[in-house]
């Protein structure tokens, strides 16, 4: 019989040692919770809720959970019952439609502007602008910046419909860029809705632009997503699509789109691919030589394919390959460069975890939970859940122990 991974997580992180500490404390909240002395909830219920057929509560037992856990029992590994409707379910839709609204706001103004000079000095201030938006997202993450990137999109977005000639040609160039940097900082902060929109408007605005480029690079940014849900099979055909007339392509954009393809291929399972791939990414890498201001992570990032080399080993379960090239990997990465050296610790945490070194795992993990509560990133926390999935076999040991608390504060925080 399995167990119910969920809920016994949710215990460690009360403190709740055992299933007869974890049965008395929801005893004694749901006896103040509910005003009934006769509420109880014995160990053997508890431990046949950890168990792998945990059954459902009562409506008054998952209020209580909810109180104590911060959880809905279908976030507690529970079978959810048809018909089910947790109390709170119609304000989360009012609130997810909020929050799409405020993320198409920025992309879809209606009606027309008023006509205004554009100059076309403009571009180059956006383009620099744009520069500084990249170095700031190293530093603070997400959540700062995508109101600010979002709001200069709609000015780009209002200039464009003024503009006339190349200067409106070069407008909308630099308004696919920061459409995908809009999208970028949506998707890291887990948001793959508002990640998967944006994305669209980067096709949309790329295709207007006229610049094949940029169409290629849209494609490879809709892979990027795919990759994040899984989608293997998908991620293969948006960057397959994006080389179709790869002889015309920027050596960046061939990059990209390859080593994306790469990751695709190691969520089906395929290492020749992904070595092919990435071998021939590096041929092209040092042909990389022009000044557009947007795809400028692999002359960005020390250790570009190295990087993606060790995610996709990770990916395939080869824990001491991956070790080995995130130990080259993060001997180059400046300290200054928080966020990718978060996400390249918890990957690296995972890989060591594989390899069956779960007491180095934990020393890696307690770096990179620092680091992801500082900068709040959804994709460094996805990687702490990999690594915590990936330690299960260690899960009663000390060590797993250890690490749940490590991690606690990050997950409640998601």
């Amino acid at each position: 019989m399995g167990r119910n991974d969920a809920l016994r997580a949710a215990r460690l992180r009360e403190g709740w040692r055992s299933a007869d500490m974890a049965a008395d404390r929801l005893t004694a909240l749901g006896q103040t919770l509910l005003g009934d002395n006769h509420f109880n909830i014995s160990p053997r219920t508890w431990r046949r809720w950890e168990g792998g057929r945990p059954g459902w509560p009562s409506d008054e037992t998952a209020i209580v959970l909810h109180d104590a856990l911060g959880r809905w029992p279908e976030e507690l590994g529970f079978t959810t019952p048809p018909g089910w409707i947790r109390p709170e379910h119609h304000q989360e839709d009012d609130v997810k439609r909020r929050a799409f609204a405020s993320v198409t706001a920025a992309a879809l103004v209606s009606g027309p502007v008023a006509p205004q000079h554009v100059d076309p000095a403009l571009v180059d201030y956006f383009q620099q602008q744009l520069e500084g938006h990249y170095r700031a997202d190293m530093f603070l993450g997400p959540h700062d910046l995508i109101g600010t990137v979002s709001a200069q999109y709609q000015l780009i977005d209002k200039l464009v419909r003024s503009a006339r000639g190349e200067t409106r040609r070069a407008l909308l160039r630099v308004g696919a860029a920061y459409a995908a940097l809009v999208g970028w900082l949506y998707q890291d902060a887990g948001d793959m809705q508002g990640a998967h929109f944006w994305r669209g408007v980067t096709q949309e605005v790329a295709v207007r632009s006229r610049d094949a480029h940029l169409v290629g690079y849209s494609l490879i940014n809709q892979a990027q997503v795919r990759t994040d849900l899984g989608d293997g099979p998908a991620v293969v055909d948006l960057c397959e699509a994006a080389l179709e007339d790869s002889g015309l392509l920027l050596p960046k954009v061939r990059i990209m789109a390859m080593q994306q393809q790469a990751h695709g291929a190691s969520l089906m399972g395929d290492r020749s691919a992904v070595d092919r791939l990435l071998d021939e990414a590096g041929v092209l890498l040092p042909r990389v030589d022009d000044d557009f201001p947007w795809g400028n992570a692999c002359r960005r990032t020390p250790g570009y394919l190295e990087v993606q080399r060790a995610t996709c080993y990770g990916r395939l379960g080869l824990g001491t390959e991956a070790d080995a090239l995130w130990r080259q990997v993060l001997n180059v990465v400046p300290e200054t460069a928080r966020r990718d050296l978060g996400v390249y610790l918890a990957r690296h945490a995972t890989a060591v975890a594989t390899a069956c070194e779960p007491d180095q795992a934990l020393e890696i993990a307690r770096t990179a939970a620092d680091i992801a509560m500082e900068t709040r990133s959804a994709r460094m926390a996805g990687e702490l859940a990999t690594l915590r999935r990936a330690m299960r076999p260690w899960q009663d040991a000390p060590v797993g122990q250890d690490l749940a608390e490590v991690l606690a504060p990050v997950i409640e925080r998601t």
